[in-house]
C-alpha cells in the first residue's frame, strides 16, 4: 500500500514538472511568433517653470534670560525603612522518582510464517 501511495505522488511530481517545462516551450514559442510593435514617440515633455524668489523678512530677535550662575540641588525626603518579615520554614517533601533507564523497544518479526494446510503431494 504504501508503495502504491509513493508511486502515484512520484509520477503526479512528475507529471507536473512536464507539464510545466512543456508549458514554458510553448510561452517561449508565442513570444517569439508575436511581430514586434513599432515604437511611438513621444512629445516633449514641457519645461518646469521657475520657483521666484521673495524677499525673506526679518525676524525679531528673541529674548535673553539671565540664568544664575549657581544652582541648588533639591534635597530628597528620607524613605522609611521597611520592616524584614520572615517566613516560615517549608516542611520537607522528597520529589517523585523518575526512570533512568529506557525500557527495551521488542523486535519485530521479519519473516513471514508459514502454516500448511494441506499435506504436500505425493511423490511418484
Amino acid at each position: 500500500m504504501a508503495a502504491f501511495h509513493t508511486s502515484f505522488f512520484l509520477s503526479l511530481v512528475l507529471m507536473c514538472s512536464f507539464s510545466t517545462i512543456q508549458m514554458s516551450f510553448a510561452a517561449c514559442n508565442l513570444l517569439q511568433t508575436i511581430p514586434s510593435l513599432p515604437k511611438v514617440t513621444m512629445p516633449p515633455l514641457p519645461t518646469m517653470p521657475t520657483i521666484p524668489t521673495f524677499p525673506m523678512p526679518k525676524l525679531p530677535q528673541l529674548p535673553t534670560t539671565q540664568i544664575p550662575s549657581t544652582l541648588h540641588n533639591p534635597t530628597l525626603a528620607t524613605m522609611p525603612t521597611v520592616p524584614q518579615l520572615t517566613l516560615p520554614s517549608l516542611p520537607a517533601t522528597s520529589l517523585p522518582t523518575f526512570l533512568t533507564t529506557i525500557p527495551s523497544i521488542p523486535t519485530i518479526p521479519t519473516t513471514m510464517p508459514t502454516i500448511s494446510f494441506f499435506s504436500p503431494p505425493p511423490s511418484n
